[in-house]
C-alpha cells in the first residue's frame, strides 16, 4: 500500500493553483512570518515571507485565528499565496548573520512589520505541505530590510534568558497563552535555549519539536489524573475534514486513523499509528499530524485534569487540500471545546460515529491496532461488533 508521504506528494503535485505575481523588488509588509528550509541541512534557506499588501496582516499567518473566524479553504489559500519567500543559504549556527538577526526580530515581533525586499530574480513557484501552510513564490534575496520591531514582552523574556532550556522555554510560553505558531517561529529562528546549543530549526522539524514537547509535558501531568468516568465523543468538522474524539475510561492509550476519501480519484486510504501507556519510542509513521493531535486533546485532558483513553478517526473528502499540520490541530482543539456525547461502553461510542462517518468504521477498526486491541480485551469479536 502507498505510504502517506508518497500519497500527499502526489496530491500536493496535482495543484495548479496562481500565485501572487511579484518582480525582483517588493515593498509590503511581512504578518511576521519566516521560513526555515530543511534541505542540506546543516546549512539551510532561511528567510522572511513578505507580502505585498500593508497595515495589519497578522492573520496571513495566524493559523489559531482561521476556524474561530470561519475562514474558509479559499480564504487561507488566498492568505498563503500572497506569501513571497526570500531566501538564502545560511549554517543554523550563524545566528549572528545579519538576515538571521532580522529573523529573529521579525519572530519576536507582537505586529505586522512593513517590509522592503529586493531578489536576485523574480519569485517563483508555490508550495504546499502536510507539515507546514503553504505559501507563494521564492526567490534568493540580496536585500532586506524592516521598520523598528516592538517584541512581545514574553517571547523577549525568553529571549534573554540564556541559561533557560529550549524545552521549558517553550512550556512557559505556551503556559502564558502565548499563540502555538508564535512559539513555533520564535524555536525556529534560535531565540530559546541555552546560548550555546541555539541554532536555526527548519520550519516543518520545529512544529513537530514544539507540539511533541507541549504533548510530552502534558501527559506527564495527565498520568496523574483520574480518568474520564464514562466513553466520550468530541466531533468537530471544518475545511474538508470530519473528526471525531473518542475518550475511553481507560489510563492513557492513543491511536491516530485518518482516512482520505476520493481526495485524489476512486481512493478510500487509511494511515494510522498508536501508542500504549509508556509512549512512542520512534517518529509516527504519519508524520507531524500525530504530535499534534495528541497535544490538542492532551490540552483538553490537562485543563479538566482528567486521564484517558485516546482514539481519534479523520475523515478528508474531496476538495481537501494539504495546509499543514494547524490543520488538525486547531480542528482538535474546536472538536474538545465542543459538548461532548456520553455513552456507556466503546461499542455505543463507535456504533453513534459510524453515523456520522462516509466510510464504515469497521473498515477503520480493520486497519487499527489499538483499537483492535481494545475490543478484544472486552471480548468483543469484530464479526459480532455490528
Amino acid at each position: 500500500m502507498m505510504g502517506k508521504k508518497s500519497y500527499l506528494k502526489k496530491l500536493t503535485s496535482k495543484f495548479q493553483i496562481p500565485s501572487v505575481n511579484v518582480g525582483k523588488e517588493l515593498d509590503g509588509t511581512t504578518p511576521p512570518s519566516v521560513f526555515i528550509g530543511s534541505w542540506n541541512y546543516p546549512k539551510v534557506y532561511a528567510g522572511p515571507m513578505i507580502t505585498p499588501m500593508e497595515g495589519d496582516t497578522t492573520i496571513m499567518d495566524t493559523p489559531e485565528s482561521w476556524i474561530a473566524n470561519q475562514k474558509t479553504q479559499e480564504d487561507i489559500i488566498g492568505y498563503r499565496l500572497n506569501l513571497v519567500r526570500g531566501k538564502q543559504l545560511v549554517g543554523v549556527k550563524d545566528l549572528e548573520n545579519g538576515l538571521v538577526e532580522k529573523l529573529q526580530e521579525i519572530s519576536l515581533s507582537s505586529n505586522s512589520i512593513d517590509s522592503e525586499a529586493e531578489f536576485g530574480g523574480k519569485p517563483r513557484g508555490v508550495s504546499f505541505s502536510d507539515q507546514h501552510p503553504p505559501h507563494g513564490p521564492s526567490a534568493l534575496i540580496e536585500k532586506f530590510d524592516i521598520e523598528s520591531v516592538r517584541w512581545d514582552r514574553e517571547l523577549e523574556k525568553v529571549y534573554y534568558d540564556t541559561d533557560l532550556l529550549a524545552r521549558e522555554a517553550v512550556m512557559n510560553l505556551h503556559q502564558d497563552d502565548i499563540p502555538f505558531s508564535q512559539i513555533q517561529k520564535a524555536f525556529s529562528v534560535g531565540t530559546m535555549g541555552i546560548e550555546k546549543r541555539r541554532r536555526l530549526v527548519p520550519t516543518r522539524w520545529s512544529i513537530t519539536a514544539c507540539d511533541s514537547t507541549i504533548g510530552d509535558q502534558l501527559l506527564k501531568e495527565v498520568k496523574y489524573h483520574e480518568t474520564v468516568d464514562k466513553c466520550r465523543v468530541h466531533e468537530f468538522a471544518s475545511l474538508n475534514n470530519y473528526y471525531a474524539v473518542i475518550l475511553l475510561p481507560t489510563p492513557w492509550q492513543y491511536e491516530w486513523m485518518e482516512a482520505f476519501l476520493h481526495v485524489l480519484g476512486r481512493e478510500q486510504i487509511i494511515f494510522s499509528d498508536y501508542e500504549y501507556y509508556n509512549g512512542k519510542k520512534e517518529y509516527s509513521r504519519v508524520g507531524g499530524c500525530y504530535y499534534t493531535c495528541k497535544m490538542a486533546v492532551l490540552e483538553a485532558l490537562a485543563r479538566e485534569k482528567r486521564q484517558a483513553g485516546v482514539i481519534v478517526l479523520r475523515e478528508a473528502y474531496s476538495g481537501y487540500v494539504p495546509l499543514g499540520v494547524f490543520n488538525v490541530r486547531e480542528n482538535i482543539r474546536n472538536a474538545m471545546e465542543q459538548p461532548f456525547l456520553e455513552f456507556e461502553d466503546i461499542k455505543s461510542s463507535l456504533n453513534y460515529v459510524d453515523t456520522k462517518l462516509k466510510l464504515s468504521v469497521e473498515k477503520f477498526i480493520e486497519q487499527s491496532d489499538l483499537l483492535q486491541d481494545i475490543l478484544r480485551s472486552r471480548q468483543t469479536t469484530l464479526d459480532s461488533f455490528f
